[in-house]
């Protein structure tokens, strides 16, 4: 079984419907606490870790085989709560930051939530000191965009993050990063020539991958 925690509830039916195409065999289970998000924007990531370590406790006890944080905000708190704990924990837009990596030097990070640049910034670094490459990150923040995602209106939020990647253009960067989950829909109504990368679809293989070997290494000989 995976265990999923989300900052919103709108990340359940995204992460179901890919589970049901890519992973059909695979169990989930969703923890959604939206006051995580709520006080990590006000107070500062670190300050919500002691209670994203209570979900991961209790996802283990209910026998999760692998923890997937599909919170770009406090990905880097998971899994630092998660460090060398058995089953492994994961945030979700780490195989996307690996994808723009490869894709060259020049990536921008396209956010709604400003709290959300300085963890997907310092996740790409660490992903291009990990592949020995040299890497320019630039923030773009859409102003607007969050407060019409808060007030229900996911379609117009989706607008407003693709005419964003949509500004991009192939003399200013190798790639655009969508920096958290919930933009991932925009990425089929953009139109630049830049590669538009987003977390869930890569970030549940990488989770589902976990999750597996987690239950073979329980099976019995």
């Amino acid at each position: 079984m995976l265990a999923l925690l989300h900052t919103s509830p709108v990340h359940v039916p995204v992460f179901d419907a890919l589970r049901e195409q890519d992973h059909p065999r695979l169990r989930v289970r969703h923890f959604v606490d939206e006051d995580l998000l709520r006080r990590a924007r006000r107070d500062g990531p670190e300050t919500v870790a002691d209670d994203v370590t209570a979900v991961l406790e209790r996802a283990v006890a209910e026998g999760a085989g692998a923890v997937l944080c599909t919170c770009s905000t406090i990905g880097a708190v998971a899994e630092a709560a998660g460090a060398g704990r058995v089953p492994p924990v994961l945030r979700v837009d780490r195989p996307m930051a690996a994808q723009a990596v490869a894709a060259g030097p020049r990536v921008v990070v396209v956010a709604a939530v400003e709290s959300t640049l300085a963890p997907t910034a310092a996740l790409l670094l660490q992903e291009a000191e990990r592949a020995g490459r040299r890497l320019r990150v630039r923030p773009l923040l859409v102003p607007g965009a969050w407060a019409r995602f808060e007030a229900g209106d996911t379609d117009g939020y989706v607008r407003a993050v693709a005419e964003a990647a949509d500004s991009v253009t192939g003399a200013e960067a190798d790639a655009v990063v969508l920096a958290q989950a919930s933009m991932a829909p925009a990425r089929n109504l953009t139109t630049t020539s830049v590669p538009v990368l987003s977390s869930p679809r890569p970030g549940l293989a990488a989770a589902a991958r976990a999750a597996t070997r987690a239950a073979g290494a329980a099976a019995p000989a």
